[in-house]
């Protein structure tokens, strides 16, 4: 539409005043404008027209000859071919970018709003730029021990980690089915990471990841967490934030030690909401060179009047507030908020 409304008022504008205005090299410039904005067929039409116009001694600039002309109309053949080599192309990168976001969902799907019992709500930010999946993970599974979740941190940010994500999700979906203990979901995740350490060539390998386990039985009158070097998960309870802070093993594939978490165990009120997190969020900083005192932040929040501090709600504050504290994401972010409802959700068998 722009075009256009420029070679009218051009067209106009030379056609009032022809003595003193010379406008032949906004005419020049319209179909190339045109060929970056639109397709080939309104290309062809614009520069169709605009020769016209240049054609018509009312409107056509008195320097404007013919060969002026015929240069004109070439650079409307090539803006046409511009614009259909620029239409294919952005076909092409639509598609890949299609494919490239179903194969990410499909990495690392949204949490449902519902696991059994467990409310849930999660959010993620990759820090790459178009990136919707990058070393952050988290998942919610309803297995024959519970409902089973976990939050976890590759080494590492961005696509390149991608694929060992995708790894960790797949081991952690077979073993809450099979492992009746958290510290049998924590070896299993280790043993993975160490074969993708293996794979990844005869170099010195740095590849390791952190992670919290968190299980709830199905009477969902507690939750019983396990730790790999993660950072502690957050409960809220009646307008009070705290750490529960369970005994940490070493961090997953690094081979530090056995990877045997003492899980930690806690009873649960009713309305009692927990929040995982990676540590992309408590590591953004201020102009200042500050860090994100989340707990102390959330602690203020909760303290408010008529504020729920529901799954849904905490993570979008969360993220509000520390885009607002923070300079600048530069962290792939994980969120993931779960509130046990007794009696609010069918349990299935698996036996």
């Amino acid at each position: 539409m722009v075009p256009w409304v420029l070679l009218g008022v051009t067209a106009l504008v030379q056609s009032l005043v022809p003595g003193w205005v010379e406008l032949g090299f906004v005419f020049a410039a319209l179909p190339p404008l045109t060929g970056l904005i639109y397709g080939p067929w309104r290309t062809a039409a614009l520069g169709a027209a605009t020769v016209g116009l240049l054609m018509l001694p009312v409107t056509r600039p008195g320097h404007i000859g013919d060969a002026d002309l015929g240069a004109v109309a070439a650079i409307a053949l090539f803006s046409v071919l511009v614009a259909w080599v620029r239409g294919r192309y952005g076909r092409e990168l639509t598609r890949v970018g299609t494919v490239a976001e179903a194969a990410q969902h499909a990495v690392l799907p949204p949490v449902a709003d519902r696991v059994g019992p467990l409310a849930c709500a999660g959010l993620y930010r990759a820090a790459q730029v178009a990136a919707l999946v990058g070393g952050d993970l988290y998942d919610v599974r309803e297995g024959p021990y519970g409902v089973r979740a976990l939050v976890a941190d590759v080494q590492g940010h961005g696509l390149a980690a991608v694929g060992t994500v995708a790894s960790l999700l797949g081991t952690f979906r077979e073993a809450l089915l099979d492992e009746p203990e958290l510290s049998g979901v924590a070896l299993r995740l280790d043993r993975r990471l160490r074969i993708e350490t293996a794979n990844a060539g005869d170099g010195p390998s740095e590849l390791f990841a952190t992670a919290v386990l968190l299980e709830f039985p199905p009477d969902m009158g507690s939750v019983r967490l396990a730790s790999c070097g993660h950072p502690p998960v957050l409960l809220l309870r009646g307008g009070a934030v705290r750490e529960l802070a369970a005994e940490p093993a070493p961090p997953l594939g690094l081979g530090l030690g056995p990877v045997e978490p003492e899980p930690l165990t806690v009873r649960l009120a009713e309305g009692d909401v927990l929040l995982g997190y990676t540590d992309g969020v408590t590591e953004a900083r201020d102009a200042s060179g500050a860090f994100y005192p989340l707990e102390s932040r959330l602690a203020r929040r909760c303290a408010g009047r008529g504020w729920q501090a529901g799954p849904g709600a905490l993570v979008e504050f969360v993220w509000e507030d520390m885009t607002r504290f923070a300079r600048g994401v530069e962290d792939d972010v994980a969120l993931l908020a779960l509130r046990p409802e007794r009696g609010g959700g069918v349990v299935r068998s698996f036996r």
